[in-house]
């Protein structure tokens, strides 16, 4: 039986249409500058060089030094801002409610009704996570260049460098940072892993040592970067990263954990305690590509085993949670009441780490932690299930289960159990200048 669900989906791109729409305006030509043979010969894209961090240096070493006037940051910011101002999005997100609720967490929740649009649902299929890339659908060869902000590739140098006006190398198949036009929070941008390749919505190792290098190049904690697989409410098929900036510490940042073990290359592997989804904790490593490696196989694990997951990319890439996920699965059976189904919140990346993007002005005003504990519990594999998961993933990447039972045995030295951080008093929540502290 094929599972699938109706949903709103989310437009990221003002040239997002419905399959019919596109089938009937082919043929009429383009005239939307989009990234196909049709306008791409000639178009230039400023080009961020970064620093390569991966061979020889630990995912720790550049805290000694003074990041470079925050430079990756400056760029996102100010061509983000840049595209507010030439209307290209669907709202203000900044005028979005947004609060902070009461409780041992923090969950932050946010009035969001421009994302609930007046179209007609469409079929997802949430049964198969590998799914071929079809070019006939919606995909980010297609939105128009005035979408992009940035190139965002390896620097030829030992140094961050930008050119103001590179070309678009087809050849090369330059990986690009792109608004959303249907933005969460503010700077809320997409990066697209070598766009021209059409890659399906799959991760591979150089695609996660990519978004690790943005986290870790932003070098600022409250910019965080998410990945939603196919049947994890990913929608659009096409591989693509999400990020934005919120200064508040995720819920999930707070849940405490227990190791299970480290690996040869010095990445610690642990298990989430006391958070309504069931998830491993990822970090250190001797150096950058070892942690993008070892978080890269088991995604690759997940997605040969189609088993759904969402990944977010915390503490400027230094800290990453990886949450196989059943919600989706549990909907198309039935099995999801019609209570949380009809709050139309779509448990993605972002709702699992604690960001609780609400449609309904009347969830938002009874928005309360036991509501977001209990649609985030829907959402989490069983106990059972998910030691049976992360045995499969120690076993795609080399551990044994005994040294995963031995390495939770329960003592006290293996618990990271520091209680969470008391949420600052915030006032204006819904305003950008407390998204991206100064």
């Amino acid at each position: 039986m094929m599972l699938k669900i109706k949903r709103v989906p989310t437009l990221v791109s003002n040239f997002q249409k419905d399959e019919a729409d596109e089938i009937g305006a082919r043929g009429a030509g383009c005239g939307r500058n989009c990234l196909r043979n049709c306008c791409l010969p000639g178009s230039k894209l400023p080009l961020y060089g970064f620093k390569n961090l991966s061979y020889g240096k630990s995912v720790a070493a550049d805290e000694t030094k003074e990041s470079p006037i925050d430079f990756l940051e400056s760029l996102v910011l100010g061509e983000w801002e840049d595209r507010q101002q030439k209307g290209l999005f669907r709202y203000d997100v900044t005028a979005c409610e947004t609060k902070v609720i009461p409780g041992e967490y923090g969950f932050v929740a946010q009035l969001n009704e421009g994302r609930h649009l007046k179209k007609r649902p469409t079929e997802f299929r949430v049964d198969k996570v590998l799914q071929p890339f079809d070019g006939s659908k919606f995909n980010f060869t297609k939105v128009g260049q005035e979408e992009l902000l940035f190139q965002f590739e390896a620097s030829e140098e030992d140094e961050v460098q930008l050119y103001p006006d590179a070309p678009i190398d087809p050849e090369k198949s330059p990986s690009v940072v792109a608004i959303n036009v249907s933005p969460i929070e503010y700077g809320h941008v997409l990066l697209i892993p070598k766009v021209l390749e059409c890659l399906p919505q799959r991760i591979d190792r150089d695609s996660f040592l990519l978004a690790l290098h943005m986290a870790a190049e932003a070098a600022n904690p409250y910019f965080r970067l998410g990945y939603n697989s196919l049947g994890a409410f990913a929608t659009i098929n096409h591989l693509h990263f999400q990020a934005y900036f919120l200064a508040v510490q995720f819920p999930i940042e707070k849940a405490p954990t227990q190791k299970i073990t480290v690996t040869d290359a010095g990445v610690k592997i642990s298990e989430m305690l006391n958070y309504p989804v069931r998830g491993l904790v990822f970090e250190g490593g001797n150096t950058l590509e070892d942690l993008a490696n070892v978080v890269s196989d088991s995604c690759i694990c997940l997605q040969e085993n189609n088993i759904p997951y969402n990944v977010l990319i915390s503490d400027s890439g230094k800290r990453i949670f990886l949450l196989p996920q059943c919600y989706a699965e549990k909907q198309a059976l039935g099995e999801v009441s019609a209570e949380l189904l009809d709050t139309q919140v779509n448990p993605a990346v972002w709702e699992i780490s604690g960001h609780m993007v609400l449609k309904r002005k009347e969830d938002y005003e009874g928005a309360t932690e036991a509501n977001a504990w209990r649609l985030l519990a829907e959402v989490s594999l069983s106990e059972a299930r998910f030691q049976e998961v992360t045995a499969l993933i120690f076993e795609a990447i080399s551990l044994s289960v005994e040294e995963n039972e031995n390495a939770t045995d329960g003592s006290t030295e293996d618990l990271d159990v520091t209680p969470p951080q008391p949420m600052e008093e915030i006032d204006g929540l819904n305003t950008h200048s407390t998204m991206v502290p100064a």
